[in-house]
């Protein structure tokens, strides 16, 4: 790709603004001033070692994947009123081209593990029905479990209102009266409430900590990204330990 095509569609600015960078030898590539902004160069996954800009290495280039700690509060959609959680990422990042999408969506009461990537392929991979990624989430319960929901939630039989098609099974294991960890395997609107209202109690608060065999790493504090590697990819379709 062009070197100010490609600059310009990370976010460093238009055409233009990138032409002015490498004039001013503001460009370095494996040690090296670059001074055509014209110049085609290969995209690889190491490029963002090998190049700088401004004195910085450059950012991830197209096809980078991250793992979010979402905090509570923080929305997925223009929907949703309240901060975006693009908002938590560099402000340049917002005019990446091709876009950085979140892999499907956590609500504003929900907070963990979000997955977000400009990588159509791997975004559709991820939330695919025919991949069963599991999710895994910590539920607290406005009222003490009755100790028939395991059985419910496991049948493949729950329906939920307004909907015709019933629920995939999913897992439940209590950890005390009021809460307990829900594994389900796929995304509908709100699910993991609305299973709860369908057995008469309510969500008071939802954290999610895994994604397939991925798990929120304990470091990562609320509102931090971390940039994901092939290992992390892989054990998003890998069987959850434990």
């Amino acid at each position: 790709m062009r070197l100010d095509r490609l600059l310009a569609n990370m976010g460093y600015g238009s055409r233009r603004e990138v032409q002015q960078l490498v004039r001013r030898g503001s460009v370095v590539l494996d040690g090296a001033v670059l001074a055509d902004a014209e110049m085609r160069l290969a995209v690889t996954p190491d490029l963002a070692a090998r190049m700088q800009v401004d004195g910085a290495a450059l950012d991830p280039p197209p096809g980078m994947a991250l793992m979010l700690h979402k905090p509570l509060g923080v929305t997925c959609s223009h929907k949703e009123a309240g901060p975006l959680v693009y908002d938590l990422l560099p402000g340049r990042w917002r005019t990446r081209e091709p876009a950085i999408s979140t892999v499907g969506r956590l609500d504003k009461d929900t907070s963990g593990l979000l997955l977000l990537t400009d990588d159509g392929g791997l975004l559709h991979r991820i939330i695919s029905p025919k991949r069963h990624v599991s999710k895994r989430y910590l539920a607290s319960l406005a009222r003490p479990l009755e100790g028939h929901e395991a059985e419910r939630f496991a049948s493949g039989e729950l329906m939920l209102e307004g909907e015709d098609k019933p629920l995939l099974p999913a897992r439940l294991e209590p950890l005390s009266e009021r809460q307990a960890w829900l594994t389900i395997s796929e995304g509908r609107y709100h699910q993991v409430r609305r299973m709860f209202a369908a057995v008469g109690n309510h969500v008071e608060a939802l954290h999610r900590d895994r994604i397939g065999g991925l798990d929120l790493p304990s470091d990562l504090a609320p509102g931090v990204f971390r940039l994901m590697g092939p290992d992390d990819i892989a054990a998003v379709f890998a069987p959850a330990a434990g």
